[in-house]
């Protein structure tokens, strides 16, 4: 066993030595030799071949952008003119695009002669490396996945989460954006928006308008109601159905608190609250019905 060994140990030292003088006497030969003998040989069998390979490279490059702006183009085009809508269109636009590009690197790096195979496995234990620092990510683009699927909100509605509100611009594969109604862009994860609390004012095509409006004690209930009445009459947005609400809410400190209620359509639902408010506060003053304001009563005692 032992002469096995030597024996074994003495061959890998000659097979070294062996290579060790070819690479000398290569570097010998090159350095002696003229450069006008052996540079013709080099730029055929080295250079000429990675330089087609850099441009076979550059040309798949822009060929292959040209073509994912033409399938991000083709998909757009398709879902239009399918009614399709989009909300799927900009969620599977930016997946497409991400998922070809991929792809592209991918074919790029194989035209160049690297082994993608490697490369591959390679990808695969960084991406699982950096997946596991990076949950956060995941977790956003599980959320729009989540979002896609069960369609809690699509672009064009309004919707208010995490202290925001405002109506939805584009839903991304990690984001959301929101145009607020001062025309400011918020960006928000996907994956709060899916797991967290979230609130769409369009959801549903009518919403109810809630006031308090109040009169002074002594002022007249009944005819306050019956002025109510005709202003909710009169304002076609407000529905018939269901039939608006005016009840004696409270009986305040310094004043009487109508509840007023009524349902319209949810695109109507800031014109009207504001309008009525200005034809209450008008009305009011011209049928004797007084507004009151906070007030105290004090008693003097000598």
């Amino acid at each position: 066993m032992e002469n096995d060994s030597i024996t074994t140990q003495v061959t890998e030292t000659i097979q070294d030595t062996s290579a060790l003088t070819t690479m000398t006497e290569s570097i010998q030969k090159l350095t002696t030799t003229p450069v006008s003998e052996w540079l013709p040989d080099l730029v055929k069998t080295y250079l000429v071949p990675f330089g087609l390979k850099i441009l076979a490279a550059i040309v798949v490059l822009l060929l292959g952008r040209w073509v994912i702006k033409l399938v991000k183009k083709w998909m757009a085009n398709g879902l239009m003119s399918r009614h399709g809508d989009a909300t799927l269109h900009s969620f599977l636009s930016n997946l497409v695009s991400v998922l070809l590009y991929f792809i592209l690197i991918i074919a790029i790096i194989g035209i160049l002669g690297i082994n993608t195979s490697s490369l591959v496995a390679l990808l695969a234990s960084a991406g699982l490396a950096v997946g596991m620092s990076l949950g956060g990510t995941l977790q956003n683009f599980a959320g729009g996945v989540l979002i896609i699927m069960f369609r809690p909100f699509k672009v064009g509605d309004f919707i208010a989460s995490q202290g925001y509100e405002g109506i939805v611009s584009e839903i991304q594969i990690f984001n959301t954006h929101l145009l607020t109604t001062d025309n400011k862009e918020v960006i928000l994860p996907n994956g709060a928006l899916a797991t967290g609390v979230m609130t769409n004012y369009s959801k549903q095509p009518t919403r109810r308008v809630d006031w308090v409006f109040s009169i002074s004690y002594g002022d007249d209930y009944d005819k306050a109601k019956t002025v109510l009445r005709g202003l909710l009459d009169a304002d076609q947005r407000i529905l018939k159905s269901p039939e608006p609400f005016i009840e004696l809410g409270k009986l305040n400190n310094s004043s009487v608190d109508i509840t007023v209620r009524a349902w319209v359509n949810s695109a109507d639902y800031w014109p009207v609250f504001f309008s009525m408010n200005e034809k209450v506060y008008k009305t009011f003053a011209t049928e004797g019905l007084n507004i009151p304001f906070p007030q105290m009563d004090i008693h003097m005692r000598s």
